[in-house]
């Protein structure tokens, strides 16, 4: 049988058409098979929405398709690997009915919910995006209120309950300028697959929908965000909307549960929270600042003084970076004369080396090279340097050098 140049399109025609069946027109081998029908129902990924997935059955051959793709009019349908189907071999498809009653729910949902946005406050959708989670359509706009967003979820549910038509038409080009649609597409083609939204939308679309807006069920707006061609809107419709809320509804459950409180009371609990969280912070912080002190006060008392400063050389075994950063500035503060060498050998290792005012080593410089013994990385001023050693067993070998050049300088 002679190979189709074109496929045709069942899904443009009816929606809810499950299964079909065809004649296999090409089949390209590969890491990637895919087979080529002279009409297919499988959608491919188009317009926001995304492919299809089921299987194609010949002669006790049951294949599944994991993708579908348009290419020039010719919709290749890729299959799972080691599988093969001759041209000119009749095959049956067979569409996985959950998937596309999904897809039909999210689409179907996001024209009532982009026409309610025209209607009330004239923000036209330039993008639409379907996930596997959610879906999104981005608004042009500038600003967008919670208040917005609530009038337009309430109008698109009210449209769903009152169960409206949903209607495919084909109409060609010239037809469709004046018949109002809410966007006309790009592209100039012979005929136009219209959606109407009885008495509500009118747009031209490749989508698979469904026979009236009852059929999308509730419609979900859960997120709302700034994007750089306006406002991005995120929702949810019918069987994926009732998950999501579940989902929501068992999380907030366990929080609540949790807390001790009820549902409603749970954000109140979370500020509660923050704030005792964000003063216990503090108080560790401040705490933290004191027994470093502690620690810079009773080094300097043990440290004995030599050409004119005090090295104060330690390890620790069980405090970390912010610790010796902490001890370190309290001891080059307290006075003159001091220069601290301090290390963390808790995981991660860290080094911190700083000196008082007064002096005039380059601690950035000796940070350097104590690293390129102990392997790592890091850097800082003439003051002030930290960084994070590689080879922690041998910190004390090279700060007892550091200490011993340092101790034998010159008073500045």
């Amino acid at each position: 049988m002679p190979a189709v140049l074109m496929t045709e399109h069942l899904y443009y025609h009816d929606s809810f058409l499950y299964e079909f069946d065809a004649v296999v027109a090409e089949f390209c081998a590969g890491t990637r098979p895919a087979i080529i029908l002279n009409q297919t129902a499988f959608y491919p990924t188009s317009g926001g929405q995304v492919f299809d997935t089921g299987w194609i059955v010949s002669n006790g051959q049951r294949a599944r398709v994991i993708e579908v793709a348009e290419e020039e009019g010719k919709i290749l349908h890729y299959l799972e690997p080691s599988v093969h189907f001759a041209p000119g071999l009749p095959v049956h498809g067979v569409i996985d009915i959950e998937r596309r009653r999904d897809h039909m729910q999210q689409h179907s949902g996001q024209h009532v919910l982009s026409a309610a946005f025209v209607r009330l406050f004239n923000m036209a959708t330039v993008s639409f995006h379907m996930g596997e989670d959610y879906c999104s359509i981005d608004l042009d706009t500038k600003t967008l209120s919670a208040q917005q967003v609530e009038a337009a979820e309430k109008l698109a549910n009210e449209v769903v309950l009152e169960d409206r038509s949903v209607e495919i038409r084909f109409v060609t080009q010239e037809q469709a300028q004046g018949m109002g649609l809410r966007k006309l597409p790009p592209v100039e083609r012979d005929k136009l697959r219209l959606i109407e939204v009885k008495d509500f939308d009118l747009t031209a679309c490749g989508g698979t929908h469904v026979r009236s807006t009852g059929q999308i069920g509730a419609i979900l707006l859960r997120k709302t965000e700034k994007v750089k061609q306006g406002w991005r809107v995120e929702f949810v419709c019918g069987t994926r909307a009732v998950k999501t809320a579940r989902g929501d509804y068992t999380a907030l459950t366990e929080a609540a549960g949790l807390f001790s409180s009820a549902l409603a009371d749970v954000p109140q609990q979370v500020r509660k929270t923050q704030e005792e969280l964000r003063g216990s912070r503090k108080g560790r912080e401040q705490l933290l600042a004191e027994i470093a002190e502690l620690y810079a006060e009773k080094a300097l008392a043990e440290t004995a003084q030599k050409n004119g400063r005090k090295i104060v050389t330690r390890i620790f075994p069980d405090r970390d970076l912010a610790f010796i950063k902490l001890m370190a500035q309290k001891a080059t503060r307290q006075g003159s004369g001091v220069v601290a060498l301090l290390a963390s050998t808790a995981s991660p290792a860290a080094l911190v080396f700083a000196e008082s005012p007064d002096q005039t080593f380059d601690m950035g410089a000796l940070m350097k090279e104590a690293l390129a013994e102990l392997g790592g990385r890091g850097g800082g001023s003439r003051d002030m340097a930290q960084g994070g050693p590689q080879q922690v067993e041998a910190i004390g070998p090279v700060l007892a050098e550091l200490e011993k050049r340092i101790s034998d300088s010159a008073k500045p």
